[in-house]
This record gives C-alpha cells, structure tokens and sequence, in this order.
C-alpha cells in the first residue's frame, strides 16, 4: 500500500464539504476520484498533500515515497525557457552531471598518484548518473513536452511569453519528468488538444507510479484508471475498474442498497404494528412479548436513507410531430471568412433518426457548419436545404441564443409565453433552478447555469431535430449522463459537434471527420471509429502521416459488415429491454404479494401464507435468472 486515506473530514464554515473520506491506493494503481461539482475532490487532493488540514481524520503516504501534484491553476514562479523548467524538476541529476562535466575537465589536471582513487569515484559517480536515467532524461523530457504540444523552437519560449494555459501545460511536463511514487492531478487535460489527451492516456497507462486523477473526461479516465473513488455527498465508496464499469457497479449498489433500505423499513413497520397489536392485548405475556420484541429493534443498525439526487437535472426530449425520412441536405457548400478558406464544396445528408458526430481537429470549421445550417453565418456557394416537416432545435456552445438582460424565468416565457407560469417554474425546477434562483439575470450565470437554461429551451422546443454544439461543456458529470439518456430515448434526428468522446461513443451511430476541407463516413460510435482507423492505417496517431487518401479508402469499407454490426447491436438491445420490462413485471407481481401478507385476514391464515411464500419463492427465482441474463447481455 502506498496512500491511506483515513476517515477524512472538512467543513468550511458550516458547510460539511468532505464527511468521511476513506480509500487506499496500491503501487501502481490509477485511481479517479468522481462527483458532482462542489462535492470536495480538489479539497480532498489538497487535504492529501499536506496543503489543506483535515478537521478529523489522517493521510498515511509510505515511507521516503515521493509524490507531485498538478493543481488545476498554477501560478507563475519558473523564469526560465520551457525545456529548461522541465528538466530542472530533475534538479539531482542536472547536478550530478554538471559534477561528472567537472570531473571530466579535470581530469588532465589530476597527479597520477591520485589517477585510481579520482577514477574510481568518477565511475561511480556515472553508474549512479546512469541508474537514475541521467543520460536519457533529457530526451525523454522533450519527448514529454513534444507529447503535449510543444516542439521545435517552442521549447526555448520563455514561461513569460506563455498564456495561462500553456504554462499548466509546462507544469505537467515538469512533474511528469519528475517520475513521482505518486502523481496527483487535478483536471491534467483541461489545456490539451485531443492529440496530447491520447498521448496522456498513453503515458498514464504505463506509468510505473501510482496515479489519483480529478477530471471530467469520461472516456480519458476509462482509458487509465483501475479504481474509482466516488465522492458523492461527501463520503467515499470505492469501485474496481474503470469508469464505465464504476457507473455500472454504482447503478446496481444503488438499486441494491434501496431494496435493502426498503425490505429493513418494512421489517421495521412491521415489528412496530406487532408490538402495537402485543401491548394492545393488555396482557402481562403480550407486554412482555412486545418489550422484547422492542428491545430487538432498538438494536437493530438501521441503514441511512438512500441518498437521493432531488436537486439532478431531470431531461425529456419529446418530439410534437414527425419529419420525413431526408431531414436535412448540405450540398457543395463553400464558406471563408476575410481571405481565409474554411472548406470548399462540402456536402453531407441527415436522414431521420441519424445521431450524427461531427468530428474534427480545431479550426476545420465544425462549429461553422452548424452556424451555416441554422441561418447564424452566411456562405458563398452551395445550398443548405430542409426535409417535409423538419423543426430545428439548436444549442449554441457560446449560449447567444440567451437574452443577457433577462432573468431565467423569462428567458423561458419569452420563448414560450403560451405556457403558464406554474409549468414554466416546474421547468426550471427540473433543471434545478427552484425558488428565487429564477429571477436570477442570465448576464449572472455560471457557463453550466446557461448551459443548463439552454437545454431547458431545447427540451420546451420539442424539435425533431436537434443541432447540439458543445453540449457537454460546463456539465457536470451527472447532468451529461442525463442528457446522454435523454438523448438515446429521443425520437428525433440528431446532429452534433462534440469533443466529449464518451459522450460520442454513447449517442452517436455515425461519425463524420472533418479534415482538410472534407468529410469521411463512419457507421458507428467513438469507439467503432477509432477501430476502423486502426484497421486502415495501423496507429490511428499515424494517420496523418501515412500519405493514404482517407476518403478514397474509406469509401471501399464494407457497407454491409457495417450494416450488420448495427443489426446485432439493435437486436442485443432489443433483447435487455425485453428483459427489462419483464424485471419490472415481476418486481411489482413481487410488491403485490408482500402487500398481501401483511393484511390481517392472511396474517394468521397458514394456508395462505405458505401459498403467499411459494409464489414468492417462484418469483425471486425468476428475478434471479433474469439479473443475470441481463448481466450477461450487457457484459457482451
């Protein structure tokens, strides 16, 4: 074990921020710690490290184990070019070289009766320089720097000419050369483009060290992390895994956890109108009964209430009526701005019930070809035409579809001033916003606060095709769940930009690359892609290099492998659904009969109650069979 967290506590005034932090982290292990915004996860990692106290509890690192730590904003204190700020987080092996230079100069000078003994500690000197990484820790930090972005003559930029967040890029450069025992990191990819976010992932995953990251990228963290620490409501549940198995496991520790709640509140209801009907009975036997029986329950460790996120961002995306099979046709449509060529003789179709992605490294003109399609931005050539009956929904990025003078609530009416104000305040109050929160002026709002009064507008809207740019940006881990559930429900025809590559493996069923000015077609999601690019080119980080025409290869895939790929996932689907509904048959068939025992004229009815527990015991047998087919459907 290398890190022992042990029954941490913080409170900031009166708020109770962390109640209860316990896990462990094992050598080598890559731990995420997860939960909502203002859950305490940078407090925690700064309760870790020494630079916040903890009100209760202890932090136990192993002993002579070194860590270093990434905060998400650093301050400015390396004067320094960024090669130089890197390689001097390697402060013992810059001097023992600079000792072995020394020697070397010396060495002319040295009175042969002293050659041996000067020798003798000069190649000890060097066998030390060389075990520690001495003569391969200049590449390797440059190869660091290169990974995140910098390259060439960048590297002898000093830190003063750096924007904010190129220097948190240098600093975790720096501490990535410094090789800790323990790497900690607080939001690591925030500065990166997507090329180093893959280089990291890399990097991490065969990282000798042990790892505790706080990020909001999904699909970053299913790629390196082997546990999940959980922080919601301020206590820790640890889960083994990445994050994809940790919202699995946590959805059945819910629901498992509240049938538990419940049976023990029932058993508890039960013991209680027993103890009554005893006492009631007036009689020394029965109060002596019912005495003991409450004796029983007062030793009884009741569980805590199910935690329940009230306060969750509640989204349905309706559709009023249905469009035609073309929804939408971008044909040969050329835009540039000032002299500047975007892309040239660009056409694509949206076909209903596509969720369509948009991928792209920046600046390829994505977010233009939204602003395009809905009237925002003019173009020179081409047409951008809609199908029979399409309504349009869009969620801008930059949020300029929101009245800065406004508040909330009528931000809303003004939007939809048919609606009453009691529908309108329930709306806003599935999006969290309740009480006086909704006078609050748009111009007041935090990124995810008008991402949130946008989506509210979207969901209103009850468009059957959505335009989404950025949709994720701002939320939280939680409300993009929400939105991803929302949207794999949603009837409607869907098209989005997006750099949320979790978020794109869940919603999307074809991928669009936006690259020098033309699309590529992928069916499938993230995942799906990246597996179709290895396939043809090997390394998909070679790709650009490899001189082979994307569009050209990509138009001989085989359409209908494809084709059939997606038949069997919607035929595996199909199949949990079914099995889904029959679940929730049998759990209320379930719910019926407990409700069955507890009447009186059954509760001393023998016959009954062994018919009661035979079709409960038939039940419970086929619950079990069906938790684990659906177990086994979804671990395919």
């Amino acid at each position: 074990m290398l890190l022992n967290v042990s029954h941490i506590y913080k409170s900031f005034g009166e708020d109770n921020i962390i109640r209860d932090a316990t896990f462990t982290v094992d050598e080598g292990s890559k731990v995420a710690i997860v939960g909502n915004n203002g859950t305490g996860k940078s407090t925690l990692l700064k309760i870790i490290i020494g630079e916040l106290p903890a009100d209760e509890g202890e932090v136990t690192l192993k002993k002579d184990a070194t860590f270093g730590y990434l905060a998400q904003y650093q301050e400015d204190t390396f004067k320094t070019n960024i090669l130089d700020t890197v390689l001097h987080a390697r402060e013992d092996l810059l001097s023992m070289e600079k000792r072995l230079s020394e020697m070397e100069q010396a060495m002319s000078d040295v009175d042969s009766s002293e050659m041996a003994s000067f020798m003798d500690n000069y190649h000890k000197l060097q066998h030390q320089f060389d075990l520690q990484g001495g003569y391969t820790f200049r590449s390797e930090a440059i190869g660091i720097l290169k990974g995140l972005g910098f390259e060439g003559d960048d590297l002898q930029k000093s830190m003063n000419e750096l924007s904010g967040g190129q220097k948190t890029r240098v600093s975790l450069g720096r501490l990535l050369a410094s090789s800790p025992d323990l790497l900690l990191l607080d939001e690591p990819i925030n500065h990166l483009d997507l090329n180093s976010i893959v280089w990291l992932e890399g990097y991490l995953s065969s990282y000798k060290g042990s790892v505790i990251i706080v990020a909001h990228d999904r699909y970053f963290l299913d790629k390196i992390v082997d546990h999940v620490v959980d922080l919601s409501y301020g206590k820790t549940n640890v889960y083994n895994g990445n994050y994809s198995a940790y919202v699995e496991q946590k959805a059945v520790y819910q629901l498992t956890y509240e049938r538990s709640y419940e049976k023990q509140q029932k058993e508890i209801e039960h013991q209680k109108a027993v103890i009554d009907k005893l006492q009631s009975f007036n009689r020394e036997k029965s109060i002596k009964r019912a005495e003991s029986r409450k004796k029983l329950l007062d030793k009884m460790e009741i569980m805590d209430a199910p935690d329940k996120d009230s306060a969750g961002m509640r989204l349905t995306l309706e559709i009023e009526k249905e469009s035609g099979k073309d929804v939408l046709d971008f044909s040969h449509v050329t835009k540039s701005y000032d002299d500047k060529n975007i892309f040239t003789d660009l056409s694509f179709e949206v076909h209903k019930g596509d969720r369509i992605a948009i991928l792209g490294d920046n600046g390829t003109g994505k977010t233009t070809i939204l602003k395009c399609i809905n009237g925002l931005t003019s173009f020179e050539t081409g047409e951008i035409k809609f199908g029979a009956n399409v309504t349009v929904g869009y969620y801008d990025q930059e949020q300029q579809g929101l009245t800065e003078s406004n508040t909330i609530f009528d931000e809303l009416h003004d939007a939809y001033p048919f609606l009453t104000e009691t529908k309108v305040r329930n709306t806003l109050a599935a999006f969290m916003f309740t009480e006086d929160d909704v006078f609050k002026r748009i111009s007041e709002l935090s990124g995810g606060e008008r991402g949130r009064v946008s989506l509210a507008k979207l969901m209103l809207s009850k468009s059957n095709f959505l335009i989404l740019d950025e949709p994720t940006n701002h939320l939280d881990m939680d409300s993009k769940e929400k939105l991803e559930d929302a949207l794999n429900e949603y009837d409607g025809t869907l098209l989005y930009v997006s750099h949320d590559r979790y978020f794109v493996n869940r919603t999307a069923n074809i991928i669009l690359e936006l690259s020098n000015g033309t699309f590529t077609k992928y069916l499938g999601n993230y995942d799906d892609y990246i597996a179709k690019k290895e396939q043809l080119f090997g390394n998909t980080n070679d790709v650009k290099e490899s001189g082979v025409s994307t569009t050209e290869t990509a138009s001989k895939l085989d359409y209908k492998e494809q084709k059939r790929i997606e038949a069997e996932k919607r035929k595996l689907q199909n199949q949990i659904n079914k099995i889904e509904d029959e679940i929730e048959k049998l759990e209320a068939q379930k719910a019926g009969i407990e409700e069955e025992f507890v009447k009186p004229e059954n509760m001393t009815n023998s016959a009954k109650l062994n018919e009661l527990s035979a079709k409960q015991a038939d039940i419970d047998k086929k619950l079990e069979s069906l938790y684990e087919k659906w177990e086994e459907l979804n671990m395919d």
